[in-house]
């Protein structure tokens, strides 16, 4: 897998978002942020390591959606999606 092309801050925000709210509605917030946070050791590796996550991600997300992946080639879309679901969590968590 390979991109070929750097998005934009506003195209990584709108896909962070997107991927966000995927898997708020699938109720994996929680495991989502643990796992971003624990893989955290295995960045270095970068975009090879994401091909060994490819096949959940496609599960997850869908067949035809290269959005998770892209995000989780990119350090600092791996970051914006931690606090996007950190902030999604604590959304879910305080409304009454």
């Amino acid at each position: 897998m390979s991109f070929s092309y750097e998005r934009s801050d506003e195209q990584r925000d709108e896909l962070v978002e997107r991927v966000a709210r995927e898997i708020q509605l699938r109720g994996l917030t929680a495991p989502a942020f643990h796992f971003l946070q624990a893989s955290r050791p295995y960045r270095p590796l970068g975009a090879n390591a994401m091909l060994f996550f490819d096949p959940v991600l496609q599960g997850l997300f869908g067949g035809g959606d290269e959005s998770a992946s892209e995000i989780l080639a990119d350090d600092a879309g791996i970051e914006q999606l931690i606090a996007r679901l950190e902030e999604i969590d604590e959304e879910t968590t305080w409304d009454a």
